[in-house]
C-alpha cells in the first residue's frame, strides 16, 4: 500500500472499470466525484460486485445523478429493506464542477459516462468523463492505430 507523508494509506482499489466507454467515446476531461451508498452496498462494492456497462450521469436540479449502474445486493445482509440494484445514486461535487458540466452538456453535445469505481482512503469514488461519442469510422481509425502501434512495438522490440 502507498502512504502518504502523514502515514495515512492513499492507495486506490479499483472496484470495476468501464472499458467500452474508451472504445465508444472520446473522452475530452474526467473528475472524481464521492457516491452516495445506502446500507451493504458498500461492502458489496468492497467485494466487487458492480458493473457501469450502461450507465450515465445526469443532472438535475443542480446536482449529480448515477443512473443504470449495477451494484449487486450483499449476500450477507441481515436486513429485508435491500436497495435496488438499479437504483439512482447521488454523486457527490463541487457545486461549480456541476454547473460547468452541464453547460457542457447542454451546449456542445457531450455526455456523462462513469469510468470506473474504487476507494480512495476507505470512501466509494467514481470518476466520470465528459465524453463525445465516436462515429464509425473514428471507432475504426482507433483500431487501426492501435493495431499499428502493437506490431511497431513487436518489430522493434519496444516495451
Amino acid at each position: 500500500m502507498a502512504k502518504t507523508a502523514k502515514g495515512k494509506d492513499s492507495a486506490i482499489k479499483v472496484v470495476c472499470q468501464n472499458r467500452k466507454a474508451r472504445h465508444q467515446y472520446i473522452i475530452e476531461d474526467t473528475y472524481e466525484a464521492g457516491l452516495v451508498l445506502e446500507g451493504p452496498e458498500a461492502k458489496s462494492l468492497r467485494d466487487g460486485r458492480a458493473n457501469l456497462a450502461d450507465g450515465y450521469v445526469d443532472i438535475r436540479n443542480g446536482e449529480a445523478w448515477l443512473h443504470n449502474v449495477h451494484i449487486s445486493p450483499w449476500p450477507y445482509a441481515t436486513n429485508t429493506a435491500v436497495p435496488d440494484p438499479r437504483r439512482t445514486r447521488k454523486l457527490l461535487l463541487h457545486k461549480r464542477e456541476i454547473m460547468r458540466l452541464d453547460g457542457k452538456v447542454k451546449e456542445r453535445g457531450y455526455t456523462l459516462v462513469p469510468l470506473r469505481i474504487y476507494f480512495k482512503k476507505g470512501r466509494a469514488k467514481v470518476e466520470i468523463a465528459l465524453a463525445k461519442g465516436k462515429k464509425l469510422w473514428d471507432k475504426r481509425e482507433t483500431l487501426k492505430r492501435k493495431t499499428l502501434d502493437r506490431e511497431f512495438a513487436k518489430k522493434y522490440k519496444i516495451r
